[in-house]
């Protein structure tokens, strides 16, 4: 009878048929194995935690104990790849240099095991060199164009240091130099000018923008400044070289764009402005059809030379002209020829010098607004294509046509969810007519995309996804990733770990 029921008050033992006979309380009741009807949310949790357990790497290295936030390349062995981040709250800066290539499956298949059902577990990659000195988190690294003869690294502590490869193969590292000019490096980017080799761009959280050159056979003074300029009133947030590599364009937190004459090559032709004769290009927030609200952190070149784009807060993007640089060194190899270059001015002719103009340096060409919040990460695909992709903060991957006057081709939203999306990129292979997109987000996820549409979920291009990463707001998203031919993707995990996904292109 349960306790809520009425009784008779009439019966004297009402108050004992209330105890719990002690033989009762030691009877034992044998569990028959079965699992209990109802689980609690705890139990709910773990089995989706369980289930949603995915690992596509086919290597990995874990030798950081904080977050991974940059990671790059060497140009010439792709399998050499070096990472950079924290070793925990109030402790230093570390980085590595470390060979990408998996090791080789097993002979024997795992049915041969001792233990077959049991999983094995996979080593990490070693490392070759470990990047120290610095007494915060490295933020950015970059290995010198055009043999990859140096790496340097940028920290929140301020510190450029330079490290040399002493092996053809990059497999031998040293320590070469150090410089602090500044209390915060943002980025560090490579020039990609033939005639300024291991020349490389710096931007500091004081707004100032350095260039350094590294001279091996200088033993005194191998780190070398080549030009400093301090313009920018805010943090400067984001740089890009000219393919080029004659001009560097730099934005800023306070809404400014410039773009500098690195090696005087416009000042020669006429083409500098404003008081220092520094810049081809200079605009601010002061012009109301340039100001972002909230500042700009990205921008990007054309392949043509003829305009850039700059990304900054609310999903703003802007376009701007560039001035047409003589190519009077045609041994270089670089000219602006890229098909981008159709709708604004025409096509150059190949292989033949062309004289310097003014064309529409510093006007703005196009604004464009088709996400929601902050572009993070810019990139245009490799002639002939025209294509500028856009990742914002609000997970979204715009692409748009320079060659229609940058019309949406394509407003992929949700590409990483609700996360930020960090990087896209476009694959330089051309077996894939480099029409493949490639991005990361903080959801931990890396994607590709066919910006040619049609394929994937709703024709939004969707090609394939890449997990490993813990993501999903739980500090392990995908910071940055590197991808060399498109044949293999080496991410920096914001969980610690860097993961290689093969990613073949057939």
């Amino acid at each position: 009878m349960s306790s809520h029921e009425p009784y008779d008050d009439e019966d004297p033992h009402h108050d004992e048929a209330d105890m719990l006979d002690p033989a009762d309380a030691a009877e034992e009741i044998e569990d028959d194995g079965d699992a209990a009807m109802d689980s609690g949310p705890e139990d709910d949790e773990e089995i989706m935690q369980e289930l949603q357990l995915q690992n596509d790497s086919s290597a990995h290295f874990d030798l950081h104990k904080d977050s991974i936030f940059t990671i790059a390349q060497h140009p010439l062995h792709p399998n050499i790849v070096a990472t950079g981040g924290s070793e925990g709250d109030d402790a230093g800066g570390i980085g590595y240099i470390f060979d990408s290539t998996p090791d080789p499956p097993p002979v024997l298949p795992a049915s041969y095991q001792t233990n077959p059902s049991e999983p094995q577990e996979r080593k990490s990659l070693s490392k070759i060199f470990t990047l120290e000195g610095h007494t915060d988190s490295i933020n950015t690294l970059a290995f010198t164009l055009p043999k990859g003869q140096f790496l340097v690294s940028g920290g929140l502590d301020g510190k450029l240091r330079v490290f040399a490869s002493s092996s053809t193969s990059a497999q031998v590292w040293k320590f070469l130099a150090e410089a602090q000019e500044v209390e915060e490096i943002n980025w560090i980017s490579a020039c990609p000018n033939p005639a300024f080799e291991n020349t490389i761009a710096l931007g500091a959280n004081d707004g100032s923008v350095w260039v350094y050159t590294i001279d091996y056979s200088s033993k005194d003074a191998p780190l070398q400044i080549v030009q400093s300029y301090f313009v920018h009133t805010e943090s400067c947030t984001a740089g890009a070289w000219s393919p080029d590599g004659k001009l560097l364009a730099t934005v800023s937190e306070d809404g400014s764009l410039y773009v500098w004459d690195v090696f005087g090559e416009a000042a020669a032709a006429g083409l500098t402005q404003g008081e220092s004769g520094q810049t081809v290009v200079g605009l601010t927030a002061l012009d109301q059809r340039f100001a972002v609200e909230g500042g700009l952190f990205s921008v990007a070149i054309a392949p043509s030379g003829a305009f850039l784009v700059v990304g900054g807060a609310g999903g703003a993007i802007k376009v701007v002209g560039l001035p047409r640089l003589g190519s009077e060194a045609p041994q270089t190899g670089k000219g602006g020829s890229g098909a981008a270059s159709k709708n604004k001015g025409g096509k150059l002719a190949g292989g033949k010098a062309q004289s310097s103009s003014a064309g529409q340096a510093g006007q703005i060409l196009a604004d464009l607004h088709a996400q929601s919040d902050g572009i993070e990460s810019l990139a245009f695909a490799p002639p002939p294509l025209t294509l500028l992709a856009a990742g914002s903060v609000d997970g979204s991957i715009a692409l748009f046509d320079s060659a229609h006057r940058f019309a949406v081709r394509r407003h992929i939203k949700e590409a990483h969810e609700d996360f930020s999306v960090v990087k896209v990129e476009f694959v330089q292979n051309s077996r894939t007519g480099d029409w493949l997109l490639t991005s990361c987000g903080m959801d931990g996820v890396v994607r590709r995309w066919d910006t040619r549409g049609g394929t994937g979920i709703a024709n939004s291009g969707f090609v394939k996804e890449w997990k490993g990463h813990r993501g999903d707001g739980e500090g392990g998203g995908v910071m940055g990733f590197v991808q060399g031919d498109g044949e293999r993707i080496v991410t920096a995990g914001d969980d610690g770990v860097a993961l290689v996904f093969e990613a073949p292109l057939s």
